[in-house]
């Protein structure tokens, strides 16, 4: 009978089908960082394509923007990642390996006290590895620092990112005066971060180098509330509309004492993993109008907006939808997966949307008979301006279509001897395996509707 997903299943699969690799493998590879192969780069593009399609091109009230990785440093002073982005960590006295107290005191979400009791004052017990005694907690700052010039000393410290949403911020008014967009409205960004994570782990769930889809919607003070409502929903749905089983998510408030330094009100969607039970993959947050507010004391320059109903400068409140693209790629590729018997034998299938899938099309030519490759590389031309597409033609057609039903292919089309004679080829459903025969004239066409829905 086919078994449950596993890390280890996944991690093959990702690997043998060119998904994800580790990052450096030849040399032994570095903890915290990872390659996306052919299959992989294609996944991660279309879910950025799809929630960029949702958050800016579907709305009226939302525009984009790509801010640099290396910013001044004074932003991350000004928005209080210097002082208090840190987690607690400790070491083993005996094993020498690191950990994060809240992990070992909660084992699930991220705090800097628990029960209203600080991490330093926690008993965390024993090493989970080899039992040894564990030293004190003590903060440690994720951000990675590097240097700017030729010169390495204080004055030409940076950092590397630890969120996108600082580049947003910065660029309120720049972004306002360009597009003269009016309240309520949104930037959007996406783009890589970098967090030194004391301890990376579970292949892609937590890296020290990902991306974010972030959005820092502005409102009028007094509305932000309202608004946080209509985008947690939002968000919500757009998981569902995309596949995700609704029986694997739920909402999360935070607690009081977990909140972010600039939050008002967070909630997580949360997807339940095989290894973590349910976990964080997209935070919304009412982040109030801390942050324009610190960069303008910061920088000396007026970061409102002129109502011209009301004639007077306010500062917008913040609501700010946050996803990882990594997290989101393990999400929908844990939720897609599928074991089932089909003839006696095990078939693996990613059941990913459609508009996700790395390729929508496989052409295959039923064999590698001389007569068959020349028409069936034809279809291939002929569909590849329109849809991402592979061909082919190694082993047998059985093999090749369980080749494409791990990779998530929706359709495969096949060339056969019929279709030297009636011009027409057999489109093959990745989910229900029924097969059809469509005239070759028709299949961009068909192809097409069938993509769409």
């Amino acid at each position: 009978m086919p078994g449950e997903l596993t890390m280890d299943k996944l991690v093959s699969l990702c690997k043998r089908r060119g998904f994800v690799f580790q990052s450096s493998e030849v040399y032994g590879g570095i903890g915290g960082f990872w390659d996306y192969g052919p299959m992989g780069v294609q996944l991660k593009e279309n879910i950025k394509r799809a929630w960029w399609k949702a958050v800016v091109q579907e709305r009226p009230d939302v525009v984009g923007i790509d801010a640099a990785i290396v910013m001044n440093p004074r932003v991350w002073e000004a928005s209080g990642h210097i002082d208090t982005f840190a987690d607690p960590m400790v070491d083993c006295k005996g094993c020498k390996r690191r950990f994060r107290a809240d992990e070992l005191l909660e084992g699930k979400h991220e705090a800097e006290s628990v029960h209203g009791r600080p991490i330093a004052e926690a008993k965390l017990g024993a090493c989970p590895e080899c039992g040894g005694e564990l030293t004190a907690p003590r903060m440690f700052n994720l951000m990675f620092r590097t240097y700017v010039g030729p010169v390495e000393d204080d004055a030409s410290v940076a950092y590397l990112r630890p969120e996108t949403a600082q580049g947003i911020f910065v660029n309120f008014d720049n972004v306002l005066t360009s597009v003269r967009k009016k309240l309520p409205f949104g930037i959007a960004q996406v783009g890589k971060a970098f967090r030194n994570e004391i301890t990376p782990g579970n292949f892609i769930f937590r890296d020290r180098e990902f991306e974010q889809m972030e959005i820092e919607f502005f409102v009028h003070p007094g509305t932000d509330e309202e608004w946080h409502e209509r985008w947690i929903e939002e968000r919500f749905n757009w998981w569902l509309n995309l596949g995700i089983r609704k029986r694997k998510l739920e909402l999360r408030e935070h607690a009081a004492e977990e909140l972010s330094h600039y939050s008002k009100r967070t909630v997580d969607i949360e997807y339940e993993f095989p290894f973590a039970g349910f976990a964080e993959i997209e935070g919304i947050a009412n982040r109030t109008d801390f942050d324009l507010r610190r960069h303008a004391e910061y920088s000396g320059r007026e970061l409102t907006y002129f109502d011209e109903e009301k004639g007077e400068h306010v500062v917008p409140y913040v609501i700010e939808p946050s996803a990882g693209v990594d997290r989101a790629f393990l999400t929908f590729l844990i939720d897609a997966y599928a074991e089932e018997e089909v003839r006696d034998e095990t078939r693996v299938v990613l059941r990913l949307h459609r508009s996700l899938a790395p390729v929508q099309a496989a052409v295959l030519p039923l064999s590698r008979n001389e007569r068959l490759v020349p028409p069936a590389q034809q279809v291939w031309e002929l569909l590849r301006p329109h849809f991402m597409t592979q061909y082919d033609d190694a082993q047998s057609i059985g093999r090749r279509y369980r080749r494409q039903d791990e990779i998530g292919t929706p359709y495969c089309v096949t060339v056969d001897f019929d279709t030297l004679k009636d011009q027409d080829v057999t489109i093959r459903d990745r989910d229900s395996m029924e097969q059809a025969r469509v005239p070759i004239a028709n299949l961009i066409k068909l192809l097409g509707e069938k993509l769409q829905k």
